[in-house]
């Protein structure tokens, strides 16, 4: 089927790098990465296992509060280092 798109700038850009890198005409690419993006929406993000490490965490990440602290007082350490 042919149908016209407009297509953002950054888009283009990337799919022109994608180009560069296969070899791909436009049509292929897009159609690849087309396929590829509606058939992942179909099935859903795809689910990441975590590592569980060992020890306890510095912060509780449910404070926000505190967790913003930590890292402005991380902020201003930096900042001090020469």
């Amino acid at each position: 089927m042919r149908t016209t798109l407009t297509i953002d700038d950054d888009l283009a850009a990337l799919l022109a790098r994608e180009r560069e890198h296969t070899g791909e005409t436009l049509r292929e690419v897009t159609n690849r990465l087309l396929r590829r993006g509606l058939q992942q929406g179909a099935t859903g993000p795809r689910m990441v296992e975590l590592p569980i490490l060992a020890g306890r965490p510095l912060v509780d990440v449910s404070d926000t509060s505190t967790v913003l602290a930590e890292l402005d007082d991380a902020h201003v350490e930096d900042t001090r280092t020469p």
